[in-house]
């Protein structure tokens, strides 16, 4: 589990994924890459920014990922692409989201709505839990989760 207070290794120390990492959702990709197909089909650097415009994730996703994931849903059926030869520069692989891709983001908008009530649940309730006067015995660190340089770390793990 992660340490919140030493900083977020993004792993314990089995090697399970840190559960505060964005870094574990990258399926949460899908539907992000669907919707963003849904208004117009699109290369994978625009993708890309059409994705961080979307503000889930801190810093933009990485490009592997995207194109593992597109090359994946094409395999699926859920998107397909086409060589674009036509204007200056390089040819750009264009992809384009397809009545069965529509179908999954449809239902990825279920699950998410579903998702979305849980945590608003466990929020609502962890707030309330607050607002009656408990106090955490520890604040929450005062630099981004993850981002603690490694002086930050060690002087955090003396306390």
């Amino acid at each position: 589990m992660c340490n919140r207070i030493k900083g977020c290794h993004e792993a314990d120390q089995n090697g399970n994924p840190c559960g505060c990492s964005e870094r574990r959702a990258p399926r949460l990709l899908q539907p992000f890459i669907l919707l963003a197909l849904k208004g117009k089909e699109s290369y994978g650097y625009e993708l890309i920014e059409k994705i961080n415009g979307f503000g889930f994730h801190s810093h933009p996703p990485d490009v592997g990922a995207i194109y593992r994931q597109l090359r994946s849903m094409e395999t699926e059926g859920w998107v397909k692409s086409k060589w674009d030869t036509k204007g200056a520069g390089p040819a750009k692989r264009m992809y384009r989201i397809t009545p069965q891709g529509e179908e999954i983001l449809h239902g990825w908008a279920i699950t998410l709505q579903k998702r979305k009530a849980s945590l608003e649940q466990f929020l609502n309730r962890y707030q309330g839990y607050y607002r009656e006067g408990h106090k955490p015995k520890r604040s929450a660190p005062s630099t981004p989760i993850g981002r603690m340089d490694s002086h930050q770390n060690k002087s955090e793990e003396k306390k």
